[in-house]
């Protein structure tokens, strides 16, 4: 795997190639983040890719938010997630739900996405199912403007830790 030195070395091209996929279905983040090479740290890497997403217009960053699969969702059950989606909801058991279980997650899902417009994004490594119900429901009383903050910054939380195995691998 490359280290930075080797990253900043990137063309465009393959530095997308390599860094698209950390960002859920948005390599768009990579290409954008590619023309502030170099980078002085990893940290300098991920903060330019989380910058070229807040900076987005408005609808680009809901259609970012909306590439996200929902938790324990369609997507899961048919097993059609990225790869990082899948290990990441797998960690927390969300791919071994109880029947009832299932149905909490989908109202809750249902609810969230007609209440904000976007899917429920939370960084789940880490946490057990109870811990993610209890965050649901929490964050389903937040404000737009403020849901859709925390979810962004989830998705950096996730995307910090999907660059760190992809650096380390």
């Amino acid at each position: 795997m490359p280290d930075l030195h080797q990253i900043n070395s990137l063309d465009r091209d393959a530095f997308v190639n390599l860094l698209g996929g950390v960002f859920e279905h948005a390599a768009w983040v990579a290409e954008a983040a590619s023309a502030k090479q170099p980078f002085a740290s990893v940290q300098d890497l991920h903060a330019a890719m989380i910058a070229a997403v807040r900076e987005a217009p408005a609808d680009m960053r809901l259609a970012f938010l909306n590439g996200h699969p929902e938790l324990a969702g369609p997507e899961a059950r048919a097993k059609a997630m990225t790869a990082d989606s899948s290990q990441e909801q797998g960690s927390a058991g969300l791919d071994q739900l109880s029947q009832a279980d299932a149905e909490a997650f989908d109202r809750l899902n249902a609810a969230y996405r007609s209440r904000f417009g976007f899917p429920f994004i939370v960084a789940v490594r880490g946490r057990d199912l109870r811990d993610i119900l209890v965050l649901f429901k929490q964050r389903l009383e937040s404000e737009r403007d403020e849901e859709e903050a925390t979810a962004l910054g989830e998705i950096s939380a996730i995307t910090r830790m999907r660059l760190d195995r992809l650096l380390q691998s």
